[in-house]
């Protein structure tokens, strides 16, 4: 822009030039009332993180197409998908800390169900009862599932996804060529061991059956594997009725007993395997595929990792493995035990958009997608109107078989102070299975870990 002549009234510059300002001037006002503030871009773009890994990347497409199909019915609006690499336990954790702040803090996000209850006393998620009620798809979720999101105050912080349940995965193959009759179905802890001591005389090479135990494999330690020996005796971890933490428990010690002697005979993995993270990656990609594993407990969602597509591809699979439900201890009611849990989405208390975050979170859950998920995923549908899809019931040959299970699981005690508990009960089977501690000493441990974490108050001998 010329600047005006020196020394030359403001009143006598050419009628060009006025005219030049005052059109610079109005495209000035223009640009800068056009030109999104820092505050208002950041408004119209939604953080999500979730996690994805080499061998889970279902949630990942769902949330790819999600973006399209949100930004294309939403102009000016960013979705920033930012999924974090990492196992359960370190995307917990790298969640937690994008929480603290308001300018990490995500918009919408991957929930665990056990962290729910604790994450709304942290403040990180927002209640979502306002928003659930105008939307329509709520009356497809399934009434139970719909508690997974419950926290304390009887709000719904939290959307499912799906849903699971655990129970024993073994090879048709091996059991065979040990001469174990198929199909299989032990009725109390001694009949796996029977079995798993008849497999590893056949063939010494051959893992048995294989439990989770130590903190390498965090919550699936407890998930898909000492609770189910846990709740197959008469003992729980929590008295819901009392709202207590049990300690003084004969059935802990037993599972603990039960855990010791899998290891101690070399039924199970080495321990040395065992405290190794990426054990599973090992049970799906390697073990079970080359007949060098003949049983494990594991979840709903295992033939997600050998079905087309998945981490480790296995033609036939439906072929060799096969379902059982995990015993009782003594063959007791109700004759098995099984364990659920799964995921939600959640929206964040800190966004600075909660309803275009809930918008996005319900384009990610719906119909569409949640069948998408579910069937890549081999989740147990928690939305009716894909539990009776075609597509759905063929994806997984197991999906009847695992969906039984629901009449006899469990599911963790959703407590803010559930996750402290369930690191308690993980080291124990550390100590167990190491050697380290008898399964008395390490009970014992626990009971007093327990009291330090919760306080005389919370605890029920029993």
């Amino acid at each position: 822009m010329r600047r005006p002549v020196k020394n030359v009234p403001m009143k006598y510059v050419p009628v060009k030039f006025s005219a030049a300002i005052a059109f610079f001037a109005a495209v000035l006002v223009a640009a800068t009332s056009c030109s999104p503030t820092p505050e208002a871009a950041e408004s119209n773009t939604l953080k999500i993180v979730y996690q994805k890994t080499d061998s889970f990347t279902a949630l990942d497409a769902v949330m790819q197409d999600a973006k399209k199909e949100f930004e294309a019915a939403n102009s000016g609006v960013t979705v920033d998908l930012q999924p974090i690499q990492a196992n359960d336990d370190d995307y917990g954790t790298k969640l937690s800390l994008a929480q603290r702040s308001a300018d990490t803090a995500p918009d919408v996000f991957y929930e665990d169900t056990f962290k729910v209850r604790s994450d709304v006393d942290a403040g990180y998620l927002l209640r979502l009862d306002s928003y659930l009620e105008k939307w329509e798809d709520w009356s497809a979720f399934n009434e139970a599932a719909k508690a997974a999101g419950r926290a304390d105050d009887g709000g719904i912080y939290a959307v499912p996804l799906g849903t699971d349940t655990r129970a024993i995965w073994y090879n048709k193959a091996v059991f065979q060529k040990a001469g174990v009759p198929v199909p299989w179905q032990p009725k109390t802890w001694d009949d796996i061991l029977t079995t798993a001591r008849a497999i590893k005389a056949s063939d010494p090479s051959v893992i048995p059956f294989n439990m989770y135990a130590g903190k390498g494999t965090g919550e699936g330690t407890v998930m898909q594997s000492f609770y189910e020996l846990l709740y197959g005796t008469d003992s729980t971890l929590y008295d819901e009725k009392e709202k207590k933490w049990v300690v003084g428990s004969l059935g802990f010690t037993d599972s603990l007993a039960f855990l010791k002697t899998l290891y101690d005979e070399k039924l199970a993995v080495s321990p040395a395997e065992a405290l190794d993270a990426n054990v599973w990656k090992k049970v799906f990609g390697e073990w079970f595929p080359q007949g060098k594993l003949a049983a494990t407990v594991e979840g709903s969602y295992t033939p997600s990792f050998w079905q087309k597509g998945g981490a480790y591809e296995w033609a036939g699979y439906e072929q060799d493995m096969a379902v059982a439900m995990f015993p009782t201890q003594k063959g007791q009611a109700p004759g098995g035990v099984s364990m659920s849990g799964g995921w939600t989405l959640a929206v964040g208390a800190k966004s600075k958009n909660p309803e275009l975050a809930f918008q996005f979170l319900t384009t990610a859950l719906n119909k569409k997608n949640a069948l998408a998920y579910d069937t890549n995923n081999s989740q147990i549908a928690v939305r009716t109107d894909v539990a009776s899809e075609p597509q759905y019931l063929a994806a997984n040959p197991f999906v009847k078989d695992v969906s039984d299970l629901v009449k006899v699981t469990h599911y963790r005690p959703a407590t803010a102070d559930y996750p402290r508990i369930s690191s308690a009960v993980q080291v124990a089977t550390e100590s167990v299975i190491t050697g380290k501690q008898s399964p008395e000493d390490a009970a014992a441990e626990y009971d007093a870990t327990v009291r330090k974490l919760v306080g005389e108050d919370k605890v029920l001998e029993k």
